[in-house]
């Protein structure tokens, strides 16, 4: 197989690369012969992420837009890509508040002409009816399109509310998690229209190591070691469901290999908490880790800030479908994962110093109040 992975040099995107290129082929018994990474490199991409690739002969980091449809094309015929995974999306709900239309470009139309390009290069090649006569990667169909979403685009859930699954109505309630839904339904109608061979995966709040610190567990993590103010939401009660990105990977990659044609599949942690039980935890892990580094309590770190507009209470996510069809479950529960993401930043001030002055870009921006 010869994969093409859209945002592979962002957070998700280059654990999957990674993992394509290791266990992957023998954990799924699948020969994943090449992996082309292409990516934008805005400001969440970060090419040294992938790093470690740099020399391996599987590999090839191209850098473009998704909605570039004549590089897209050529790189599909060029290589002779067998699925695309499709990762590459804006992703930050206060960016999408605060500049929604970057989000409608790159998740909307992006993923269109991403789309259309892709049905050009089945039809040309003639692989497209192959593949829907098996139905899917396993049963022998030989080309499929992997759409990655979230489970924002269920909306917010109320505290007695069953979880999320994939055949909840969609409610989304910010433009990053609109935007995200209006990709879904492209994907689902080019399926439905064209043939196109598509799976689409929700997954749940993802963490672990190479997310850019914006996000909620590496901006805490920086900010408890320098005894910075940790900015809570609210009072901090809105729950969210978290995956760790490694288990994440293996499910997308599960959904790819062994997901039905046309069909979508929830990946969550089963995992539940509080904002800010999060913090508090992020908090007492790295006191454990680092001692030396560690300043002041919770009480003196933690401040309570205006919620944002449009903030969806609760996210749960059931995975049971993909337990069942694509034999996945996740391996790290939210102690051992956290104690590794933790770990992780820790051993990596090198990266996030790279990101805090811009090095990694050639820009100087300064601290980390700077990117949000």
């Amino acid at each position: 197989m010869k994969i093409l992975v859209t945002g592979g040099a962002g957070f998700i995107g280059s654990n999957l690369v990674r993992y394509l290129l290791g266990e992957a082929s023998e954990e799924l018994g699948v020969n994943i012969d090449f992996v082309v990474t292409l990516d934008k490199l805005t400001y969440a991409g970060n090419r040294s992420n992938l790093d470690e690739l740099d020399e391996n002969p599987r590999h090839a980091m191209v850098v473009g837009d998704i909605a570039d449809s004549e590089l897209v094309g050529s790189l599909l015929r060029d290589y002779q890509i067998d699925a695309v995974m499709h990762l590459a999306a804006e992703s930050h709900v206060d960016r999408s508040i605060d500049s929604p239309e970057e989000f409608i470009m790159t998740n909307i139309v992006g993923t269109y002409r991403l789309l259309e390009t892709f049905r050009l290069y089945l039809m040309a090649s003639g692989r497209m009816a192959a593949a829907l006569q098996f139905g899917s990667m396993a049963s022998g169909g030989n080309v499929a399109f992997l759409h990655v979403s979230t489970d924002e685009v269920y909306g917010s859930l109320g505290a007695n509310d069953p979880a999320s699954c994939e055949t909840t109505a969609y409610s989304p309630s910010s433009p990053y998690s609109a935007t995200k839904a209006a990709s879904d339904h492209l994907v689902r109608a080019y399926y439905h229209t064209y043939g196109v061979p598509v799976i689409t995966t929700n997954c749940s709040n993802i963490y672990g190591p190479y997310q850019f610190p914006e996000k909620l567990l590496p901006l805490m993590i920086q900010k408890t070691l320098k005894g910075e103010s940790l900015p809570v939401y609210g009072d901090g009660s809105n729950v969210r469901d978290w995956l760790y990105v490694n288990d994440c990977c293996r499910g997308l990659a599960m959904a790819l290999m062994r997901g039905t044609f046309g069909e979508a599949y929830a990946l969550g942690g089963k995992c539940e908490l509080k904002n800010i039980d999060m913090v508090h935890t992020i908090i007492q892990i790295v006191s454990e880790l680092s001692p030396d580094r560690f300043i002041k309590t919770a009480d003196e770190l933690i401040t309570f800030v205006n919620d944002r507009p449009g903030h969806d209470h609760r996210y749960a996510i059931n995975p049971s479908k993909s337990e069942r069809e694509l034999a996945w479950s996740p391996r790290e529960n939210i102690a051992s994962g956290l104690r590794r993401t933790v770990q992780w930043y820790l051993d990596h001030q090198d990266w996030i110093k790279s990101i805090e002055e811009r090095s990694y870009r050639g820009q100087r921006l300064g601290a980390l109040d700077a990117w949000k």
